[in-house]
């Protein structure tokens, strides 16, 4: 494994010089999921939740999480975001929600953390519009898929 990035010779938490990085396209896609009982995610899938549209309301506040995520973790670089996509889906199956995000950029950092956010936040936004149905759904795995770009290369989670 290697160096934490973020860490300065003196232990002190710093944000990255990118300065000197090559500019190259970047991408990153991210999933998480959030867990429910069957007759709340009937709810959103019948489009019969009381509160609207869940799944355009998480799509939308996953997108704007993305844009945002420098403002939200202190060491991350404010980016020029060229794609941010939000897709959801209803595993009824699993009595879950699967929420994926890609976000794309030509720059001088990853974009991983955006990726990560714009899942996150949209699985956070289902909870809130779904809370008053039900309290005890569960969010997660958050998680990582793949990025491409930059120094280190190519990551793909292993299927």
């Amino acid at each position: 494994m290697s160096q934490f990035t973020h860490i300065n010779a003196s232990g002190e938490a710093n944000m990255v010089d990118v300065s000197a990085k090559a500019e190259t396209v970047r991408e990153a896609r991210a999933e998480a999921f959030v867990h429910m009982a069957p007759e709340t995610l009937q709810l959103i899938v019948s489009g019969q939740h009381h509160k609207g549209d869940v799944f355009a309301t998480a799509r939308i506040a996953g997108i704007q999480a993305a844009k945002k995520t420098w403002d939200l973790i202190p060491l991350c670089h404010p980016l020029l975001l060229s794609k941010v996509e939000v897709q959801l889906e209803a595993i009824e199956a699993e009595n879950k929600v699967r929420i994926e995000s890609v976000c794309k950029l030509a720059g001088k950092t990853g974009v991983e953390m955006e990726a990560l956010t714009a899942a996150s936040v949209a699985a956070l936004t289902i909870y809130d519009m779904c809370k008053a149905v039900q309290k005890d759904m569960v969010i997660g795995p958050v998680r990582l898929l793949e990025k491409t770009g930059g120094k280190s290369g190519h990551f793909k989670v292993e299927a």
